[in-house]
């Protein structure tokens, strides 16, 4: 049973403490405790992620971070190799090996961002602009990550994702 779950953040992005505030205040209604663990460099995620691992986390929430969205693999390796479980919004990461990921599909988050520049570029006006939010969010599985880490994946989880890599 899942009782303590880390969050990996970037301790130099100002939005991380109000998600562990939010996430701190969640998590007593469903039993868990959440736990901070930082990383700013590359070599510091192997770091966060043994710390980690010894305070008896099973799990880790990456925290949306541009940082980290170009660690995929470090994070994948360092999280199986700590026997850890690790969800994040960057697919990309599902594919290094991290076990899931929930979030838009970023390439298209770039695609969309790159009509804004070329109409700012025509002239419109930023204020004229709609603002735009993100409408689906896909659920990816790493099924050999979870048989590595021996997690069974609900069914009901399986069949609700968008892609499970086997």
């Amino acid at each position: 049973m899942l009782s303590r779950v880390a969050v990996l953040m970037n301790p130099g992005n100002p939005a991380n403490p109000a998600v562990l505030k939010h996430l701190e205040g969640v998590a007593p209604r469903i039993g868990v405790t959440v736990v901070a663990v930082q990383a700013s460099t590359p070599a510091e995620i192997d770091n966060a992620l043994a710390e980690a691992s010894r305070g008896g986390t099973s799990a880790v929430i990456v925290a949306a971070d541009a940082f980290f969205s170009g660690q995929g693999p470090r994070i994948a390796d360092a999280a199986l190799r700590h026997r850890l479980a690790t969800i994040s919004i960057y697919q990309d990461q599902v594919l290094a090996g991290c076990l899931m990921s929930y979030g838009q599909d970023v390439a298209e988050f770039h695609r969309r961002a790159a009509g804004y520049v070329d109409r700012r570029l025509k002239g419109a006006k930023t204020e004229d602009l709609p603002v735009e939010q993100p409408t689906k969010f896909d659920l990816i599985i790493n099924g050999k990550t979870a048989a590595t880490l021996g997690l069974a994946i609900p069914q009901e989880l399986l069949v609700s994702a968008d892609k499970v890599i086997e």
